[in-house]
């Protein structure tokens, strides 16, 4: 064999080794990470001061001191909870408790604050009952600035300090509806980037690139986080914002599964970033998860409990005595070893969180189950993971509570959970 012969050999059996290796270390890591377990904490949070009760929770999230922040929607409460609002008191309680709720890890409330009119550009201001269109997602950055967003007509994205003080507005708002007027029907335009007609429903920041990603109908779109100027979008499986249609999507044959359609599907429900820099979407029209390299290349997808209808004529809603909702993908987190090798979805529709393998996609487990008892949950849709890899869960519709799981198979080390 030659000289040049010989290496060529080398070369080949080094890189049958590193990709042997690969292969190896990846098994290993599986190995010593099984998919968690959890147990429901039942007496946290602690009881609320003030007479305070929790309304709907469509997000919570956990900051970089391990507390916990609630969004909470005080206009979701009902004349049979709220009999202590009243002047004079018709009934021993309620109030409903402020819109943002901190909590610490053992359930004790540090502070509340915010709620309808609390700023001008407040979720749904002036607007006495919103329901969904209300208060929707919640993120605490770094510094422990609360940024929160509406998802209503006219609504946006705010910051404010840990203790309530208004910062700043992302703008990008449009116009809201005019009081006693019918709104105009939204149509899609999904290549204009000026403006959210429907509200801001999610987003997320990458800090280290000064970065805010907001999936708004069949995109996800990148802005500046600090000036609020815009940087990038991409469609489902990563095609260009010139390709996405501006047409309702379509509903197909609920007997089987969503087709693996290239088009996102909406409702797009969330909107997070991987330790390894993965940008994963809630995309809860066809009960799908996709993944994407932050500058928009698709990676890979998967399905959740596909069998469940994920849009269509038999989706009903909030109060509905036809139907029960659809779509599986609520939000999302990610386990805590320290590959994130698992994806926790919230499910609202079979009150469920499933966890799924986030490299192939494949069922490995599952928390909870329809139902009102500790540990079970109606229509949750919240979900976040402390620095210790414990759950906190949120429920909307008439559930109205948080619950804490605790893991029971962890590795005990601490990783923070940056805006989960």
């Amino acid at each position: 064999m030659t000289h040049a012969g010989r290496m060529r050999t080398a070369v080949a059996v080094v890189a049958v080794s590193l990709n042997v290796g690969c292969i190896l270390a990846w098994g290993q890591a599986k190995k010593d990470s099984p998919a968690p377990v959890y147990k429901v904490d039942p007496f946290w949070p602690k009881p609320l001061p003030n007479k305070w009760i929790i309304q709907g929770i469509p997000v919570l999230v956990v900051d970089k001191n391990d507390h916990i922040w609630v969004f909470n929607r005080p206009r979701d409460i009902m004349p049979d909870e709220s009999g202590a609002a009243t002047t004079p008191p018709r009934t021993e309680c309620c109030v409903a408790a402020p819109a943002v709720l901190e909590f610490d890890t053992e359930g004790n409330l540090i502070q509340g604050w915010g709620g309808p009119d609390y700023t001008p550009g407040w979720p749904q201001h002036g607007v006495a009952h919103p329901g969904a269109s209300a208060e929707h997602c919640i993120l605490v950055d770094k510094s422990g600035n609360v940024w929160l967003s509406g998802s209503g007509r006219g609504d946006g994205i705010q910051k404010f300090t840990s203790d309530g003080k208004f910062l700043w507005d992302f703008g990008h708002r449009a116009p809201p509806i005019t009081p006693g007027q019918p709104p105009p029907p939204l149509k899609q335009n999904n290549q204009q980037t000026d403006v959210f007609p429907g509200g801001i429903f999610f987003f997320d920041l990458d800090e280290d690139a000064r970065e805010l990603y907001i999936v708004d109908t069949k995109r996800v779109l990148v802005y500046d986080m600090d000036s609020g100027a815009f940087k990038r979008g991409w469609g489902g499986h990563g095609i260009p914002l010139s390709e996405i249609d501006n047409d309702p999507t379509p509903p197909y044959d609920t007997s089987g599964p969503p087709s693996d359609q290239k088009q996102f599907a909406p409702a797009l429900h969330c909107v997070h970033i991987s330790v390894d820099g993965l940008v994963y979407v809630c995309e809860r029209g066809s009960d799908r998860v996709q993944a994407f390299t932050k500058e928009g290349k698709f990676v890979n997808s998967f399905f959740v409990h596909p069998s469940t209808p994920s849009r269509g004529a038999e989706c009903g809603g909030p109060g509905s005595l036809m139907f029960g909702m659809c779509g599986t993908v609520y939000n999302l987190t990610f386990s805590h070893d320290p590959l994130q090798n698992y994806v926790l979805v919230a499910d609202g529709t079979n009150d469920a969180i499933w966890i799924h393998d986030r490299k192939d996609g494949h069922l490995a487990g599952s928390i909870g189950s329809n139902g009102r008892m500790a540990g079970q949950f109606h229509w949750i849709d919240a979900i976040a993971m402390d620095s210790h890899g414990n759950l906190y869960t949120g429920e909307v519709d008439t559930g109205k509570r948080v619950q804490k799981f605790v893991l029971t198979n962890g590795d005990g080390k601490s990783r923070p959970h940056p805006h989960e």
